[in-house]
């Protein structure tokens, strides 16, 4: 596909004066957990391995990305579970992701810093699974499936993050409960998940589901895992099989009070430098840049966001874009990037097609600044409402348009003052002087 260059599209928008930048440093407060490594080992005895035979095979699901010392977490239930006379093998719990092959599921691993060298236990990617039952769900049949890697262990435990979904809101989102649903189903597992939790919900099918799968298999339990706003792990515990319903609603509850979020609601244009699978299994958490785009989902009623420019990929995403369609513009440089048949993997296997949509393609970051400002219809520098940031997950420190600067809240503080300039299109910060106040 051919986009416009420059030149054939420069005079249908007349350049506009931006407005001055400030620089901010947001700090809510929050709690870290100084040796999650550690809390792991002692969390994970809390589980009933004693009724475990001597050597029994466990099988642990990993892979969901972007959260921290994901690879140290695994190593260290390998590690403990080795010294209790066990034998772990590591199962990637990741549903579609990777292209839905055994290679690109052991290539996102490897991303996370997994791999049978660093986790000290073999890796079985194999995309193979075994239907346990059909259940239903409101009106639709739900086939639930296990991969048969697991199955074939003698136990299954899940490690993940607890935290809001990209798609929906209930008492339970993404955690222990999703993985071992969406993420041990692999890609036909997920598929039949997403197909039916579009017509029939996401949190009734996830219950159905979980149902069957605490019934079959031999689950034991998880090590659930929830983030402070700094995206460091503030809180661990084992939860064991059949109480993930009870007690993830809990623990979702903490991670809302810690999850990054902009520090105001209304904004006019949101920048965003990159997307990727390891921030947010839609490429940007949607909970951040208030869209979900999904059937029979409403969007959060908070923030507020007109307009989303998105400047490119992370590298660590290997060109899964999925979520580029939540944009409303982006650049050649970005598109250039998308790997399409990781991206179309994952939106197929979701049926959230929206998000793998292509947004207007500008040729270059001076343009598509130009597009967006004149799309928000009487523009006026000295009101606009922008909001820059490098990732929806590293929200620390961001650029907030001088608009915006009297609304920022207590945690929020101004430390420099910038301008945006242009260098063959691509956009930079240029520091701007201060008599200190701001600091």
């Amino acid at each position: 596909m051919e986009f416009p260059d420059r030149s054939g599209v420069d005079g249908l928008i007349d350049p506009q004066p931006l407005p001055g930048f400030a620089r901010v440093r947001y700090e809510p407060r929050t709690e870290r957990l100084d040796d999650p490594v550690a809390a792991t080992r002692d969390e994970l005895d809390a589980l009933d391995l004693d009724a475990l035979p001597a050597g029994a095979t466990v099988a642990v699901g990993v892979g969901s990305r972007g959260i921290d010392r994901i690879d140290e977490i695994s190593a260290a239930v390998v590690d403990r579970l080795a010294e209790r006379g066990f034998d772990p093998v590591v199962v990637p719990a990741m549903g579609s992701h990777g292209g839905a092959t055994p290679e690109g599921q052991r290539e996102v691993l490897a991303a996370l810093g997994i791999t049978e060298e660093t986790v000290g236990a073999p890796i079985d990617a194999r995309m193979g699974v075994e239907q346990l039952a059909t259940v239903a769900v409101g009106d639709a049949d739900l086939p639930v499936s296990f991969p048969e890697a697991a199955l074939a262990a003698d136990a299954v435990l899940v490690v993940n993050r607890v935290k809001a979904h990209t798609n929906f809101t209930g008492p339970v989102e993404s955690g222990l409960a999703k993985m071992t649903v969406v993420g041990l189903g692999k890609q036909r597992g997920a598929k039949s998940f997403h197909s039916t939790a579009i017509a029939e919900g996401y949190v009734e099918t996830l219950t159905a589901a979980l149902d069957v799968i605490e019934r079959e298999t031999p689950m034991i339990g998880g090590i659930a895992l929830v983030e402070n706003f700094e995206e460091e792990i503030g809180h661990l515990e084992a939860v064991p099989a059949g109480s993930f319903l009870d007690r993830e609603p809990e623990l979702l509850e903490r991670a809302y009070e810690e999850m990054p979020t902009l520090p105001i609601d209304d904004v006019d244009l949101l920048v965003v430098d990159e997307i990727g699978k390891e921030i947010s299994g839609a490429g940007m958490d949607t909970n951040v840049i208030g869209r979900y785009r999904v059937l029979n989902a409403p969007d959060p009623e908070t923030p507020d966001v007109d307009l989303i420019y998105v400047r490119g990929l992370t590298e660590e995403t290997k060109g899964n874009g999925n979520g580029i369609g939540l944009a409303d513009l982006t650049r050649r440089a970005a598109v250039d990037g998308l790997d399409l048949k990781k991206t179309y993997a994952n939106a197929l296997t979701s049926g959230s097609l929206a998000k793998s949509k292509l947004p207007v393609v500008a040729p270059d970051d001076e343009f598509a600044l130009r597009t967006a400002l004149a799309a928000l219809g009487g523009y006026d520098p000295e009101t606009v409402r922008i909001v820059w940031v490098r990732n929806t997950q590293d929200l620390g420190e961001l650029r907030v348009s001088d608009a915006v600067v009297d609304d920022l809240p207590e945690a929020a503080r101004v430390v420099g003052r910038e301008s945006v300039g242009f260098d063959e299109g691509t956009a930079g910060f240029e520091s701007e002087p201060t008599d200190g106040s701001d600091a």
